[in-house]
């Protein structure tokens, strides 16, 4: 039977994992880590076959930059491989996708992508201008380009107006080939938040998930912080 707790954030009674001994616990964690084994064993899987995928040659495409305007194959700096995730932009607003703001801003240190000859950049339909003061505003260190000015986003998946995508290319000389894509919940592996979110007794509390009867639940996303909360932290470093 579940037990219940009153919650500090509503004061509204929340409940809790049915309390058992050491080794009814170690049991149902020896059960569930042989599902956990099996999903790493299909991801390894996975990315051996992506790792097979064909590719096909993109144009030569510039996007623009904080120094001007940048080809496509120069934003590999050298590097055969390249990543880049599509900033979703709205013109004219102050505060962008809060999505896509809190994806980006985990990552503060991709140096060790060099290691494996690669780079990991953002590429986003807004003007460079906006682009980069909204980079500064929220504190973002990634490298931002735009597709402004460029049928790059629209043919990749994201046009003005259009979702979040992540690319994959790979470089050979100047020709640039197109390896992967992915967007919405595809995105997830890439991301720490939700992984380490998944990994607590309530998880992350949203309605559509499977959770026991009396789990909290509440409305997708109503838990991510507000964007204007990423502008704060960045004040505060």
């Amino acid at each position: 039977m579940l037990s219940t707790q009153t919650s500090s954030d509503a004061g509204q009674t929340a409940a809790l994992p049915p309390i058992v001994d050491a080794p009814t616990w170690e049991a149902a964690l020896s059960e569930l880590r042989v599902r956990e084994k099996a999903a790493t064993r299909e991801l390894d899987a996975i990315a051996a076959a992506r790792r097979r995928l064909p590719m096909v040659e993109m144009p030569d495409y510039t996007l623009d930059s904080a120094d001007g305007p940048f080809r496509l194959v120069d934003v590999f700096e050298g590097k055969p491989q390249l990543i880049v995730y599509h900033h979703m932009w709205f013109p004219g607003e102050e505060w962008q996708c809060p999505g896509c703001t809190g994806f980006t801003s985990q990552f503060t240190r991709l140096e060790f992508l060099n290691g494996y000859d690669a780079r990991f950049v953002i590429v986003t339909q807004g003007p460079i201008d906006d682009a980069l003061a909204y980079k500064a505003r929220v504190g973002n260190k990634m490298t931002w380009y735009s597709s402004e000015h460029s049928s790059f986003g629209a043919d990749m998946g994201a046009p003005p107006g259009g979702g979040f995508q992540v690319n994959v290319f790979l470089r050979d000389g100047d020709t640039v080939y197109r390896t992967y894509n992915t967007q919405g919940r595809g995105t997830e592996q890439l991301s720490y938040s939700f992984p380490l979110i998944d990994l607590l007794p309530y998880g992350r509390q949203e309605e559509w998930q499977d959770s026991p009867e009396g789990w909290p639940q509440s409305p997708t996303y109503s838990r991510w912080a507000p964007v204007e909360t990423f502008a704060h932290y960045a004040d505060r470093d």
